[in-house]
This record gives structure tokens, C-alpha cells and sequence, in this order.
């Protein structure tokens, strides 16, 4: 195999060698070259200890107990902001915590090193012949793959090293890193794998919400968000992490729905068009409540959710809290799953479409839109229709217009100074006054208009 290099891992691959180390690329990078695909991530191994890495690689640092050391991409010559990863060969033992190894050992292979990672298609090295050449424009690259990682990477195979009870055991973690490559290569799991997740899935609760959340998020953000969630459910692991949904399972719709609430949510993330997790994953919540409401007085041709959205956001809350959610990202899944039920006709006011802006927020009103377009491919019809086109174009219109207090052209100095009156709540009310006259007719909002409103305001009675 002939590979074209970076200048910057060259730099690497050339600096252990004079230095007479052993040096391989790891990781992710080997994938990525096997399937042509581009690499996004370069990691190294070596025999060489992280003091002797760090004296090559002055600008390099190392504080954990790991073994790697990193090397930005920049000091390297390259222009990339990416760091590189520099691990001494090593072996692991004792995870007391599901997540890290108690005890570290440098290793005295490659093969030692591989022997310890999570999947075979991770656990591939590739050896670059002479890689002190500074003139080669390409280099003969030679795999290097004890646990036939290249096979399963060809037949589309996540398949653990070793014993796969042993790995998870190690770090559960990795259960759901399995799902998240199946998710992002569209792989499928090896059978006794999978059986080993199903087996270990409990073990998931042992990690910390925040890395569980990572995962979750990057499984829902990847191009098969709808494999990687049925992954998820097939390997009990979904039970776990998000057991709310689990119930959508057979509820169903009626009416023009074709689909239960399970499969509507699952087409509706599949066909979402934001690559944005956060609106992906309310695209697979909204309508998370609807089993708890579900009403059917007349076998099935009479059902109704009343209120699933309300019910379906108050879930997200638990769910936020639980996956550890930032205070902005909680308070978009609840804008999305509460409001997701909007409806639009022609005969709806200026003000009315400001007021759903309003309520939804100017920076997510696209989210919106593409849960939306989410929605309605999920349940089998077109991405839009005439009413939702037409409804985005009057958002457009209005969009830039005044939509809170601080929009006012006017604020609370004006209206202290113009009155002669202190701080208090009469400033707040003559405030509000005005922005419902503006809200009503946004052209109202200029300044010498609201300037003379503030003192006919004041002498009205009842404001």
C-alpha cells in the first residue's frame, strides 16, 4: 500500500525513527485509510517512553498517566488547529471504576498495545517503511493486524478483542462506543458482541452521566441516527439510557398515521434535516408523552393525544437532568418538544406569527422548522406544504421586527427622565404599554412616537 502524507505526521514518524524508535499509526486514522475516507484524527505508538517523546517534541505535553503525550498540529509545521496523540506501547489491568485502568504498564510489543483495545477494526497499526525519508512523496505502508480487524472493517463488522464480556467489563463504555461506530459506518455488531452488550448492558449506569451523554449525543448527530437508536434498543443499552421512549412501542396512531408512535418517532430523527443533535433529539422526543395521554373511544378510529406535547416537555426535564444537559441545551429541548405542535393559517395576524417567535425564540425558530420537516416525513408526507412555506415566509418578514421590551426604541432612563419619576414599577407598566402597541403594529416602534406615548400613558387612567 502507498500512502500520501501530511508533512506534519511525517515530522512524527521521522523524529522517532532517527531517534530509533519503533513508531506506528493507531487508531481511528488506520480505519480511515483502509476505506479511503479522510482522515480526521492521526495517533501514533511507540516503544518510546513519554519522557523520551517529550525531549524529541519540545512544545509537546504530557500530564496523565497513560502514556500519551500530545503534539499539536501546528508545531509540527501543519496547519491544522488538531492535536496529535503519542502513546507508549502499554498494557492495562483492574477497572475498578468501569472506566479507567488501576494500573498501567509500559508494554514491550505492538502486538501487547493492540491486544488491549476495544474493537478489531481499532486494534490495527500501520507500519510506514522508510520513514526517515524526507524527499518520498508516498510511502510504502505495510498493516499490521493480529485480530483480523481488516476482515471485519471489509464484511462491516464491530467485533471486540478478545473476550468481549472482558472489554466491557473494562469500560463500559465502550458498549455504547459500539453502537456509535455501527451508527457512524452503518456497521452491524458482531453476534457474540452484541450478546455481550446485552449481557453488560446494566453495567452502562456505573459511567458518568457526562460520557454516556457524549456518545448518546454524537450516536443521534451521526449519518444513521435511526440504526444507531435501534442498536441501542436491540442491545437493551436504550433501557438504560433513555428508558422513556420505550414505551412508544406499539401505541397506535390512527388517522393518517400508518405508523406506531416507535417507528414514527424513529423516520421522523432518520428524515430530520439538522445535523444539529439537540434537534434530533427533540425531533425523537416530541412526541415522547404520547402514551401517557392516549385516549381511543372508538377502536381505533377515535384516538387522541391530548396534551402530549405538555406532558412529552416535562419529560425532557428528566431526561436534561439526567444526561446532564447544559441550561441552554435543556431549555432548547423543552422549546422544541412543548411547541412542537404549532399550527398556522393565512388569516393569522402579525402579531400572532410575532408571538410564536416570541414563544419559540428568534435563534431556534429553523429548529423548529426542521423538527417539523422531521415530523411530517416521518408520517409518511411531503417535507412541507403550502401552509408551512407560507408561514416561513411571514416569519421572514416579521422576523427583524420588535419581539422583546429591550427592542423598544424607548427604555426605562427615557421614561424616568421624561416623567421625572425614580425607578419602580411604573416604569415597567408604561414599558409594557408600549411594546403591546408595537407588538400590535410593529410600525409604531419608532422613537419621537413612543417619546410622546410615554406622557400620554402616564395621565391615562388605570396604567
Amino acid at each position: 500500500m502507498k500512502l500520501e502524507l501530511p508533512a506534519s505526521v511525517k515530522k512524527v514518524l521521522k523524529t522517532l525513527a532517527d531517534a530509533g524508535f519503533e513508531v506506528y499509526i493507531v487508531g481511528g486514522a488506520v480505519r480511515d485509510i483502509l476505506t479511503e475516507t479522510a482522515v480526521t484524527d492521526w495517533d501514533f505508538t511507540t516503544d518510546a517512553r513519554p519522557e523520551e517523546i517529550t525531549k524529541l517534541f519540545p512544545d509537546a505535553f504530557y500530564d496523565n498517566v497513560f502514556g500519551t503525550v500530545g503534539v499539536a498540529e501546528e508545531h509540527l509545521g501543519g496547519k491544522g488547529e488538531g492535536v496529535y496523540e503519542i502513546t507508549t506501547f502499554r498494557t492495562e489491568s483492574g477497572y475498578s471504576d468501569r472506566r479507567r485502568p488501576d494500573q498501567v504498564t509500559w508494554g514491550k510489543s505492538l502486538e501487547e498495545d493492540l491486544k488491549r483495545r476495544d474493537f478489531t477494526i481499532n486494534a490495527m497499526a500501520l507500519k510506514i517503511r522508510n520513514p526517515k525519508s524526507e524527499i518520498r512523496k508516498k510511502f510504502e505502508a505495510e498493516v499490521v493486524d493480529p485480530f483480523r480487524g481488516e476482515a471485519d472493517l471489509q464484511s462491516r463488522l464491530i467485533r471486540a478483542v478478545g473476550d468481549a464480556n472482558k472489554r466491557f467489563k473494562e469500560d463500559a463504555l465502550r458498549m455504547m462506543r459500539a453502537i456509535r461506530i455501527g451508527a457512524q459506518l452503518k456497521f452491524a455488531i458482531e453476534a457474540k458482541t452484541l450478546a455481550a452488550i446485552k449481557k453488560d448492558s446494566r453495567l452502562i449506569g456505573e459511567i458518568a452521566a457526562e460520557r454516556i451523554r457524549d456518545e448518546l449525543l454524537k450516536i443521534i448527530a451521526s449519518p444513521y441516527p435511526k440504526e444507531g437508536i435501534l442498536l441501542m434498543a436491540n442491545s437493551g443499552l436504550l433501557a438504560q439510557v433513555l428508558p422513556e421512549i420505550i414505551p412508544m412501542r406499539g401505541v397506535q396512531q390512527g388517522g393518517h398515521h400508518t405508523k406506531d408512535v416507535w417507528n414514527h418517532s424513529l423516520d421522523s430523527l432518520a428524515a430530520c434535516p439538522s445535523p444539529d443533535p439537540m434537534v434530533r433529539l427533540a425531533t425523537l422526543l416530541h412526541d415522547v408523552g404520547k402514551p401517557q395521554v392516549k385516549k381511543d373511544r372508538g377502536r381505533g378510529k377515535e384516538i387522541t393525544f391530548y396534551n402530549h406535547e405538555v406532558v412529552g416537555a416535562r419529560m425532557t426535564k428528566v431526561i436534561a437532568e439526567r444526561l446532564k444537559l447544559s441550561k441552554k441545551q435543556k431549555n432548547l429541548l423543552w422549546i422544541l418538544v412543548r411547541w412542537h405542535m404549532f399550527a398556522y393559517e393565512p388569516q393569522m395576524t402579525d402579531k400572532a406569527v410575532r408571538r410564536f417567535i416570541r414563544r419559540v425564540g428568534r435563534d431556534n425558530i429553523n429548529k423548529m422548522m426542521m423538527l417539523r420537516i422531521g415530523d411530517r416525513v416521518g408520517g409518511g408526507t411531503k417535507a412541507t406544504s403550502w401552509r408551512l412555506r407560507e408561514l416561513q415566509e411571514r416569519i421572514g418578514q416579521v422576523l427583524y421586527s420588535p419581539m422583546e421590551i429591550k427592542d423598544l426604541k424607548v427604555n426605562g432612563r427615557d421614561v424616568m427622565k421624561i416623567l421625572e419619576i425614580k425607578s419602580g414599577p411604573k416604569v415597567g407598566e408604561i414599558l409594557k404599554k408600549l411594546f403591546d402597541e408595537v407588538m400590535e403594529d410593529a410600525g409604531k416602534n419608532k422613537r419621537e412616537y413612543l417619546l410622546k406615548r410615554i406622557k400620554q400613558l402616564y395621565h391615562t387612567p388605570g396604567v
